[in-house]
């Protein structure tokens, strides 16, 4: 159609992030994506203040715009003074540093390299995802300046006070670098007591306790913890308020539409953008179909969203897919009952039972089969008769009674099915 895009750089913690100006011919539409104010961005370009003011001189529509930390006032720190901050921790360490943070972070890792280099250290670099992105981060230039990162197998030539690592696993992940130093299962590197980890990420809700059980083993071996809040090693690539305030100014928009965060982010922005000024704010959640002209802007409709998924000829949802269940049953397994009942609403004899991936007995060596089985009867004779004529009723009350005696044997709840004839 009749419309233009154009990429406006901006400063963020991954490389090259970018606004989209697109101009139709109802009115000119930005989108912020990820971005911040940073004044000495480590990699890439600040953001382009004169761009985004240009647009507010011809007339904006519409800003859609990051809300990640519409709940913060002030400004975001530089990532430079997360450099120093870095420097600072290595510095007065007496023993070797590990510093995790996100793999797609290419302007954390550029710091830390630096903070290393200036503190006198050479790096390290456990994870592949940290090695694929600094493979990718130094054919584009980003890494051009540093040391060479030393190899794993000259860890034990590599004095402790003369050492970096940086590794992955800043959110818990079982499988990662920091995760596996944490119960010694690396092959040629370790961690012992007196060494210093720092932490130069935020915690992503719902991965708090992973996190803290990481962060016990650490300490257990004798090791320091160092987080945000402890020093500056960490600083956000989202604006605050007064970041906000300041695009709101350069682009003086009709129509605002905070993205980007969760409720209570979105409606803080929200609400901010009501008290700069702007005349109309809308607000949407995942799959809203926002329209913005002609009138108001109004949700006209919801699309699907989420995650698709290839399995074998097939692309659908979770659901249309059954990975749900195939996850379930790959964690308890599943049984089969089938309940034959008479004309007088009796059992016409035992219920056949078939489990699939189930524990064969429990702690006392009693087959689960046989505790599930007579669960299974159990449930069907503490029924009435006459309220067995509602099979569904039956059928529930199996399935129940054989889950609960699988959980209180196992310990595991099993995907139960149960099929009731007469």
């Amino acid at each position: 159609g009749p419309s233009e895009i154009e990429a406006i750089p901006g400063a963020h913690q991954t490389p090259e992030p970018m606004s989209l100006a697109i101009t139709t011919p109802a009115g000119t539409v930005i989108h912020t994506g990820d971005w911040k104010i940073d004044p000495a961005p480590t990699i890439g370009p600040k953001t382009d203040e004169a761009r985004f003011r240009a647009y507010g001189d011809k007339g904006v529509l519409a800003l859609i715009c990051d809300s990640t930390n519409a709940l913060r006032e002030g400004e975001s720190p530089s990532e430079v003074a997360v450099g120093e901050g870095l420097k600072g921790v290595i510095e007065q360490a007496k023993g070797r540093v590990a510093v995790t943070t996100f793999s797609s972070n290419v302007g954390r890792i550029v710091s830390i390299a630096r903070a290393a280099r200036d503190a006198g250290r050479q790096c390290l670099v456990l994870g592949r995802s940290l090695k694929r992105v600094i493979d990718v981060a130094g054919e584009l230039g980003y890494m051009d300046g540093l040391p060479e990162f030393i190899a794993e197998e000259d860890y034990g030539y590599i004095p402790r006070e003369n050492l970096v690592i940086i590794c992955t696993g800043s959110q818990g992940e079982p499988l990662a670098a920091l995760a596996k130093l944490s119960r010694d299962e690396m092959k040629s590197v370790a961690l012992t007591a007196g060494d210093t980890v720092v932490f130069s990420s935020r915690t992503i809700p719902g991965n708090e306790k992973a996190i803290l059980e990481i962060k016990n083993r650490l300490i257990d071996l004798g090791m320091k913890i160092i987080e945000d809040g402890d020093a500056l090693v960490h600083v956000s690539g989202h604006p605050r308020r007064s970041e906000l305030r300041k695009m709101y100014e350069w682009v003086r928009p009709q129509i605002g539409v905070p993205v980007h965060g969760e409720a209570a982010h979105l409606v803080a922005q929200g609400s901010l953008m009501s008290m700069s000024g702007i005349g109309q704010v809308a607000q949407v959640r995942d799959g809203d179909m926002l329209r913005l002209w002609p009138g108001p802007a109004t949700i006209i409709d919801q699309v699907p969203f989420g995650r698709l998924y290839k399995d074998g000829l097939l692309i659908g949802t979770d659901q249309a897919m059954g990975i749900r269940d195939r996850r379930k049953l790959s964690f308890a397994g599943h049984v089969a009952v089938n309940v034959v009942l008479d004309d007088k609403y009796e059992l016409a004899g035992d219920p056949d039972l078939v489990a699939i991936g189930v524990a064969e007995a429990d702690a006392s060596g009693e087959t689960l089969e046989d505790l599930m089985l007579d669960a299974a009867i159990g449930a069907v004779d503490s029924i009435p008769r006459q309220r067995r004529k509602d099979l569904d009723l039956v059928q529930e009350a199996v399935r129940r009674a054989v889950r609960a005696a699988a959980n209180e044997a196992w310990g595991k709840k099993p995907l139960v099915t149960v099929f009731v004839t007469r």
